[in-house]
């Protein structure tokens, strides 16, 4: 007797919308929740491989916390390189100065980090929503707030 693997079918996928304030919540605890939800990991009918997980939008990340005892040293020492493309174009911004000016791009580096490497992560990297502020557009998509 062989048993069948459940396998979701798309029309079977619903996808919520979640609202998450960022405001005094720690960077990487919460891009670890993201990610779960994401990948829909928190749904019963999670299978790997399958894109199950739900739209996030997360608020206020410019109020986002770093916190653990080498606190100090880490907002300088951890650095988020790009390159423009052309020679000698390689940009660095530590920690500190990311979260100063752009908070948003520190939690989607967090998120990203924790996603699969492939074309899945890509695209379910798209269904996540940061604002640094607490307004944001998906008011009318937004049935569900965490």
């Amino acid at each position: 007797m062989q048993q069948k693997t459940y396998y979701p079918k798309a029309a079977e996928i619903t996808r919520d919308w979640v609202v998450i304030d960022a405001e005094g919540q720690n960077l990487g605890r919460l891009a670890t929740r993201v990610a779960h939800l994401l990948l829909g990991k928190h749904k019963p009918t999670f299978t790997p491989g399958v894109e199950m997980g739900d739209f996030v939008v997360i608020v206020n990340t410019e109020k986002v916390s770093v916190t653990g005892t080498k606190t100090e040293s880490r907002l300088t020492s951890k650095m988020y390189h790009h390159h423009s493309g052309y020679p000698g174009g390689l940009k660095s911004i530590s920690l500190r100065d990311q979260l100063a000016t752009h908070p948003d791009r520190a939690l989607r580096d967090a998120v990203w980090g924790m996603l699969p490497h492939n074309k899945m992560g890509r695209a379910v990297l798209k269904r996540l929503k940061i604002y640094a502020g607490p307004n944001h557009p998906h008011g009318t998509q937004i049935k569900k707030a965490e």
